[in-house]
């Protein structure tokens, strides 16, 4: 049996056995890969050498079975907002923006991010406030004749085309931040309720979005029906409560994607925001006439506990559920810190608690942590988030990247875990500080993903039917392990 050995975490893979006997006759698929991240950064996504076999001596024991196997994995990524593009297309030069995007959602040389999500007009990560029928104020467009994307078609566009070239599989999530100022109870992007007279037409204005994105052959696979239902801001915002959500999408959107043949292309998924809120979206899903048309619920961490997302499959098991935006900024700054909240909370733990994706925000920012979406004329942020990071940094003066450590937390999973794997059963340890999550590629390749959540040195081994493997993972690191 043969051990090959990835890292980012400074660890040390010990052994590989087989019950402490030679097989005799190795196994195509029994090879492992080890990759490994540290806290203090010394290893960073970083491949490692193969190390002799040996018994197993760790106290800690992590069984993996690839015949128990729950949700299927959809994929793993960030946002392309529109702050995202602008600085991938205007601060890179060609061969600078093909090479990040290469890097990014390339499938061999890349960390193979396979899911985007953007905004359907601007969210607070826009160059401009914006939506896709801006009309004077007072005035109306009913007909949707004034819909255009042409404010996307500068850098959005451009830049998920390079992508779909490099990556033509990847899913591409959209969410409205605000509907069209005209249909709202405020008049404008920021702020309000969609009108009642207005739920006709907004079903129109998502169909509209996915066509015209969908001409430029960019293919919209998930919808999510408004960002953070719960919440206004000086930026496009837009309140939706459950009732208002569920009449939207049982009388209107649901009903009119599978009229113009859209349902089998574009998902629906309900609410899209935090973990403090499951009763949201399951008394949504509770209404069998609304479920029908929905693909499950999304949610964001900014407040409550990753453990609502179980709460929501209890309650609908039937239902997917996503986890759609996280951005770690300036205001954590510390490495270490980041790498054990971003792996343990927003991958481990989303996916142990039945998720099918996982999403951060921002793709990219520049050093600056913008640009932001400003206000006509002040030349001001409006108060949307002015230290959130990107999972990689383009200076706006020389087009170089920084890859922050949002990009290796991702890497950990979107490398080796393709849409279409199975999570699968693996021992639950979070009391021995070893957290891990499983998973089963199509090709049949295993994966599992560990971080060391204490202050020590933890050794642990990994058992899959007979074959042990054991490591000792340093304080703060995380390995990824790959069966072939």
């Amino acid at each position: 049996m043969k051990l090959w050995i990835y890292s980012c975490c400074a660890g040390i893979l010990l052994t590989a056995c087989n019950n402490g006997q030679q097989t005799g006759k190795e196994q195509h698929n029994d090879s492992v890969a080890v990759y490994l991240t540290t806290a203090d950064q010394q290893q960073l996504f970083a491949k490692q050498s193969g190390v002799a076999r040996g018994k197993d001596t760790a106290v800690i024991n992590i069984r993996m079975d690839s015949s128990q196997q729950f949700q299927e994995i959809e994929g793993f990524g960030a946002a392309m907002t529109g702050s995202s593009a602008y600085v991938v297309h205007q601060y890179m030069s060609p061969s600078q923006r093909q090479a990040l995007l290469e890097d990014l959602f390339g499938t061999e040389k890349g960390i193979g991010i396979n899911y985007i999500r953007m905004s359907i007009g601007a969210s607070d990560f826009s160059t401009s406030p914006y939506s896709y029928d801006d009309m004077p104020a007072g005035q109306r467009d009913d007909s949707l004749k004034h819909f255009t994307i042409e404010h996307d078609e500068k850098e959005v566009v451009p830049v998920l085309k390079q992508v779909i070239a490099i990556n033509p599989d990847i899913h591409i999530m959209g969410s409205p931040w605000s509907a069209p100022g005209w249909m709202k109870t405020s008049g404008k992007l920021e702020g309000g309720s969609l009108r009642p007279d207005a739920y006709d037409v907004y079903a129109r204005y998502f169909v509209k979005y996915i066509r015209a994105f969908g001409e430029e052959g960019i293919k919209i696979t998930a919808l999510t029906v408004q960002n953070e239902p719960q919440y206004e801001a000086m930026y496009p915002t837009m309140k939706m409560t459950a009732p208002e959500q569920g009449k939207f999408i049982k009388d209107h959107l649901g009903p009119l994607l599978e009229k113009e043949g859209l349902s089998g292309q574009t998902k629906i998924m309900l609410f899209d925001h935090n973990w403090n809120s499951p009763e949201y979206p399951i008394s949504i899903l509770d209404d069998s006439l609304i479920a029908k048309y929905t693909a499950g619920a999304a949610f964001h961490c900014y407040e409550g506990a990753v453990g609502a997302m179980s709460k929501v499959h209890d309650a609908h098991p039937e239902k997917g559920l996503y986890f759609t935006e996280c951005s770690g900024g300036s205001w954590s700054p510390v490495f270490a810190d980041n790498l054990q909240y971003m792996v343990s909370q927003l991958l481990i733990g989303t996916v142990n608690n039945w998720s099918k994706n996982v999403l951060l925000w921002n793709m990219a920012l520049d050093e600056k942590n913008g640009p932001t979406t400003n206000q006509p004329g002040t030349g001001e942020g409006n108060r949307g988030c002015m230290t959130c990071r990107g999972v990689v940094t383009v200076n706006s003066e020389n087009g170089e990247v920084t890859r922050n450590v949002e990009y290796y937390a991702l890497a950990h999973f979107s490398k080796f875990v393709h849409p279409g794997a199975k999570r699968i059963y693996s021992s639950k340890l979070t009391d021995k500080g070893v957290e891990n999550v499983a998973f089963l590629n199509t090709d049949g390749s295993r994966v599992m993903v560990v971080i060391n959540t204490t202050k020590q040195d933890q050794n642990f081994s990994v058992s899959e039917q007979d074959n042990v493997y054991e490591y000792a993972l340093k304080p703060g690191a995380v390995v990824t392990l790959v069966w072939r």
